[in-house]
């Protein structure tokens, strides 16, 4: 980048800045809404309360679906960004 290329972009610098900002934020927000170990970790204690009594089988299999399905929708996001 040259020092009229520099010169000229300076006016835009904190757009880029907070367009950067930004796009950590929503990367993070990503990392985190597209991470299955809290799935995982829901299933098991789902599992855990058909096991205890605490739900019926017909509430587990609704739940457990609800969970699959939002892995599924996991596996498919991570393999579009390969």
């Amino acid at each position: 980048m040259g020092l009229l290329t520099h010169l000229l972009t300076l006016p835009v610098a904190p757009v880029r800045a907070v367009t950067w900002v930004a796009q950590r934020v929503v990367d993070q927000a990503e990392e985190e809404y597209y991470d299955p170990a809290p799935i995982w970790r829901q299933l098991a204690e789902l599992e855990q309360q058909l096991l205890r009594g605490e739900i019926d089988q017909e509430t587990f299999d609704l739940l457990e679906d609800e969970l699959i399905d939002r892995l599924s929708e996991i596996a498919e996001f991570r393999h579009q960004l390969r």
